[in-house]
């Protein structure tokens, strides 16, 4: 469990450079006085850390010194080559790089990890975008993710769901989600989301910004998504779907719903189920609806049922009549 933790310090101090004894605590889930006594025994063992003195004092390695990667588990050397994703990196014009990148880690590993990590690349693939739906491949991605590497300012010619605007934003990070990709940026000095598919103009202008210490890509991006998540499924109902209407909600309905919807009372004689799960707001919670077609029965609330009937009456108005081809 030492020897563990030990390799793990190394490695955090390789590639933050200075880090408090508080932060090494807290990563490996020990006393500060445990990380006192580790940075003695690496010491003692040759390895040149040393400690800086002050309210941003901490321990660093001597510049230059490189951790070997010797220390890895099997476990440890697998979930490495299995932690890239390649098209995404050559999406983002790192594809060569990652190559390059994971050419040196496999010289540097042992000979008996090296196997492990080859037999896990053989046998793991991550397909990002969702069936039947190619991913993004948006005209500036490159561009953008250099603006973000190098923290500078970009103006762009964006299209929102309503109308184009014109924005100078400080590119904070990129995500990929579902095969999409978006840009994270701080606009009037608020993180903001866009769809990078979208940015119909780029500019990436010479401007520097200092990048906020306090933002945290990942944070942001999980509460940004449970937010988004609320306001479009901010109302509940209660419906019946048919056995095939059961198969094909686990199919159509988004992560959110699935995760949150619950079955009331058991199946009837012909198999249906009683469901109460989140819905949007009307006009798109019934197009929702309708895709299940006569496999579903909005019971509850009395607004969603009613709304439902005037969607059918319509469609039956416009289909009950012989189009006219001569229009």
């Amino acid at each position: 469990m030492r020897a563990s933790r030990l390799i793990n310090i190394l490695t955090t101090l390789q590639a933050k450079g200075l880090v408090t004894a508080e932060a090494l605590a807290e990563e490996n889930d020990v006393s500060v006085r445990t990380i006192y006594r580790d940075i003695d025994a690496l010491s003692l063992s040759g390895i040149p850390v040393y400690s800086e003195r002050g309210s941003d004092g901490g321990y660093r390695l001597l510049d230059g010194y490189r951790v070997r990667l010797n220390g890895l588990t099997p476990a440890e050397a697998e979930a490495m080559f299995l932690s890239g994703i390649p098209g995404a990196a050559a999406d983002l014009g790192l594809g060569s790089l990652m190559a390059g990148a994971q050419k040196k880690l496999t010289a540097a590993l042992p000979e008996d990890l090296r196997e492990s990590a080859r037999r896990m690349q053989q046998k793991f693939h991550l397909d990002a975008p969702a069936w039947l739906a190619e991913g993004d491949q948006p005209v500036y991605l490159q561009a953008i993710a250099d603006a973000v590497w190098n923290s500078k300012r970009i103006r762009m010619r964006y299209r929102s769901w309503t109308a184009e605007k014109n924005r100078v934003a400080e590119p904070l990070g990129i995500v990929m989600k579902g095969g999409a990709w978006y840009l994270v940026a701080r606009v009037d000095d608020t993180p903001r989301t866009y769809r990078i598919s979208r940015v119909l103009d780029l500019i990436v202008t010479e401007e520097r910004f200092d990048w906020p210490k306090d933002f945290d890509l990942a944070e942001y991006w999980n509460e940004n998504t449970r937010r988004l998540e609320l306001e479009l499924y901010p109302n509940w109902a209660i419906i019946r779907l048919s056995p095939w209407g059961l198969k094909e909600i686990e199919h159509m309905a988004p992560p959110y719903v699935r995760a949150h919807l619950e079955f009331i009372g058991d199946p009837d004689e012909q198999g249906w189920r009683t469901i109460h799960l989140p819905v949007a707001h009307e006009r798109m919670a019934v197009s929702e609806m309708l895709k299940l077609g006569t496999e579903v029965e909005v019971i509850d609330p009395p607004e969603l049922r009613f709304a439902m009937r005037r969607a059918i009456e319509a469609l039956m108005a416009r289909y009950g009549e012989t189009p006219d081809l001569t229009r």
